[in-house]
């Protein structure tokens, strides 16, 4: 009977801790519009390859000239360089141009990053049909 009891307890610990982890990573569609792409031209400042996704922070000048932060959310540090991204290419100062998705708050200066384009045209695609570098 001991037993059984014990057995329930940590099978029903090991079960709220599952459920935890699931709930914890989010959906992209839940927190970016896939009907509003945005595209942005500006200067990296940080960028953060961190679990369970990365980060792309850059100033961009509005029409006016005014410098906004914006933040795209991209993919795991993994996924990433899977896709031909590495940690070297892109440092502080870095001009690029952003194309991914936007918010679903629309007064937010943030997006789902989609593909990443250095001066150069080389392009990292982070998601969807454009993956790996060089296009």
């Amino acid at each position: 009977m001991r037993r059984t009891v014990v057995a329930a307890l940590v099978l029903s610990f090991v079960s709220i801790a599952l459920v935890g982890t699931a709930r914890a990573h989010h959906s992209f569609a839940a927190a970016f519009d896939m009907n509003k792409p945005v595209t942005v031209q500006g200067t990296i400042v940080q960028v953060r390859l961190e679990n369970p996704h990365s980060w792309f922070f850059l100033d961009v000048k509005d029409p006016s000239g005014k410098v906004e932060r914006w933040a795209f959310e991209a993919g795991t540090p993994s996924g990433m360089v899977r896709n031909g991204f590495k940690s070297s290419i892109i440092k502080k100062g870095t001009e690029v141009t952003i194309k991914g998705f936007h918010a679903k708050d629309p007064s937010a200066n943030m997006g789902m990053l989609r593909e990443l384009i250095l001066a150069d045209g080389t392009t990292y695609g982070m998601f969807g049909s454009v993956q790996g570098a060089g296009q």
